[in-house]
């Protein structure tokens, strides 16, 4: 983007920008900025307490500058005098290493060096509740089987076109929106591009939802399981990866349609994925989804093993067409860039270490998984992945700096919820 952002703003009417960065916890920061002094702040970036973020940093660090990417901007839909920008953070004057959005654009360098681009697209799930999160917005949305509901759907149909509209008018190609497998649960879907653009907008994709759902008096959650007896909600990642204007993951040749740098790279997700599941899956509560038993509905439609299929969704990794495939492992709570920096880092370590994915399982996971005597199980708690990331040589080498300040943080939290005395303790254990 050649013209100034000021000048940007007078065409367009926008008043104000909000410089944004995602930290380590996927939580956005902003700083709100008037147009007449956005030129000087792209320029040198907003400045942040790095220790008032989850940035793994100390009261005694400088300042962090977040520098706004002028291509990433978006002009707010539902308050068009607001632009937004995703924002790298600086440090004493170099991008700060352990930044998500820094160790994407590091990753996406490093696949581009290669030749290679990857491509996503993401399914974002999310429930529709009352302002304090406790019951799902609508009383009525009370089926067994509440997927594809119509008339549910229907009754939200002010809140998902809005978003639908606004997907729209900024380009994004929406294509379809839906009632989920959970009662009160949706999921909107737009058309996949490169990784670094992907995140973008799926972080803004989640402030959007959360703002309009406000506007409407309730309130949009990516929680991964609010609801113990409901589908938990996924983010489901479509992937490929192309030279140029080639898909290279097409083969007509290879089996399922998928080639054998297809086949390399889905076996660098397998191999690293229980130390991805503790970027994909990153709170305490992510594990109340993949390690689930059944809900309502008949199904969690989450993974409970690592393997991989061909269209059935009852694996981690799903290939529904010979073009790309679908890792179903992410919950909604996955940091939009660390997603994307995990699969392009498991994928890169396949492609150069010609990893064997092994063959793949046509079974039902949910129950015939039991007969797969030599199939891993994910992390049965955020502990567990913690450590498996931490053992993992692939991921620190790949993700950098990201992988210490990440175990540091996540570990802090893990020790937090350890202090935590629950109701279900009391009840069971008082007169042990």
């Amino acid at each position: 983007m050649s013209a100034s952002l000021e000048a940007i703003a007078k065409k367009r009417g926008i008043k104000y920008f909000l410089i944004s960065y995602t930290d380590l916890f996927g939580v956005q920061r902003a700083k709100l900025v008037p147009a007449q002094a956005i030129d000087k702040m792209a320029e040198d970036g907003a400045g942040f307490a790095g220790f008032a973020t989850w940035l793994d940093m100390s009261p005694a660090d400088p300042d962090v500058f977040a520098k706004p990417d002028p291509d990433s901007l978006i002009q707010l839909p539902w308050k068009p005098e607001v632009g937004w920008l995703a924002a790298d953070p600086w440090m004493n004057g170099a991008p700060v290493e352990h930044a998500p959005r820094n160790t994407l654009k590091r990753l996406v360098a490093e696949a581009a060096a290669k030749g290679y681009a990857v491509k996503t697209g993401v399914e974002c799930e999310f429930f529709l509740t009352t302002p304090d999160g406790r019951a799902v917005c609508d009383q009525a949305d009370r089926q067994m089987k509440p997927c594809y509901d119509q008339s549910a759907l229907m009754r939200q149909y002010d809140i998902i076109t809005e978003i639908g509209d606004a997907m729209l008018a900024l380009g994004w190609k929406p294509y379809q929106s839906d009632h989920e497998d959970a009662n009160g649960q949706f999921e909107m879907n737009w058309a996949f591009d490169d990784a670094l653009l992907t995140a973008d907008r799926h972080a803004f994709f989640k402030y959007m939802a959360r703002s309009i759902a406000e506007k409407h008096g309730l309130r949009a959650t990516f929680m991964p399981k609010p609801f113990i007896d409901l589908t938990g909600s996924g983010c489901h990642a479509h992937v490929s990866l192309w030279q140029g204007e080639t898909n290279v993951f097409e083969d007509p040749d290879g089996e399922l349609g998928i080639s054998k740098i297809g086949y390399q790279f889905l076996g660098g997700i397998m191999h690293s994925a229980e130390a991805l599941t503790a970027i994909f899956n990153p709170t305490v509560n992510s594990y109340k989804r993949i390690n689930a038993p059944r809900t309502t509905s008949g199904a969690t439609w989450a993974p409970n093993a690592i393997t991989y299929t061909g269209n059935n969704r009852t694996h981690l990794i799903r290939i529904p067409e010979g073009n790309r495939f679908e890792i179903r492992l992410a919950d909604g709570a996955a940091n939009p860039y660390l997603l994307q920096a995990g699969i392009i880092a498991a994928g890169l370590d396949g492609l150069e270490n010609a990893r064997d994915p092994g063959p793949r399982l046509d079974i039902n996971m949910y129950t015939e998984g039991h007969t797969v005597g030599d199939a891993k199980r994910l992390p049965l708690n955020l502990l567990d992945a913690l450590r498996a990331l931490g053992a993992s040589d692939i991921m620190k080498q790949r993700l950098g700096a990201v992988v210490p300040s990440y175990l540091k943080l996540k570990g802090e939290e893990w020790n937090a919820y350890s202090r935590h005395l629950t109701d279900w303790e009391r009840e069971n254990t008082l007169d042990c």
